[in-house]
């Protein structure tokens, strides 16, 4: 149960964004910013950096929120974001991809510089600046929203069901202001 009363019955942030949509409106234009506006990164790895951010951080609605996005969007499916998820180290990804996973899981340990040993294996499997800044932004920005979605406790789909519609939404539609409507 979440620790505050929402006004629907909506899981995750959803819930949350369709509940305060003076401040969930901005949260949707960053995410659609962070993974869908064009980016040297595709929008599955984008999805993926969320998903493994998100997993690290325990947050179990945006892990599989964003895994499903993943998901429907990368060649590979459910099973390369259940290895990736699992272990980066052994998953069927390119060498850039694991490096910036690598990055990205220095940014959710702390606030400080990402070490140069990292950075310096992302640009040795060719990331470039743009590959960086994102990652270390899509980062950033899901360790807050982790943060807003387990701090109020809310709540998870009641079924699996939830995750592919949302998957139809967001690859076709992006993370538009909709959303924070409940449609």
């Amino acid at each position: 149960m979440p620790h505050i009363a929402l006004n629907n019955d909506l899981p995750g942030i959803i819930g949350l964004m369709v509940h305060r949509p003076d401040t969930g409106g901005p949260l949707g234009d960053l995410a659609n910013a962070l993974l869908r506006a064009p980016s040297s990164l595709e929008p599955g790895e984008r999805e993926l950096i969320a998903a493994y951010v998100s997993r690290l951080n325990g947050t179990e609605f945006c892990a599989s929120s964003h895994g499903a996005f993943a998901a429907s969007q990368l060649a590979g499916g459910r099973e390369l974001v259940r290895d990736v998820l699992a272990d980066p180290g052994t998953a069927p990804i390119s060498g850039r991809l694991r490096a910036l996973l690598g990055v990205a899981e220095e940014v959710r340990i702390a606030a400080r510089p990402v070490s140069g040993r990292a950075i310096a294996a992302a640009r040795a499997e060719g990331a470039d600046d743009t590959d960086l800044h994102d990652t270390i932004l899509i980062a950033a920005a899901f360790c807050m929203y982790n943060r807003y979605v387990s701090g109020l406790a809310t709540e998870l789909p009641k079924d699996d069901e939830y995750y592919e519609h949302a998957t139809r939404r967001i690859v076709t539609d992006g993370y538009r202001a909709g959303i924070v409507q409940g449609d």
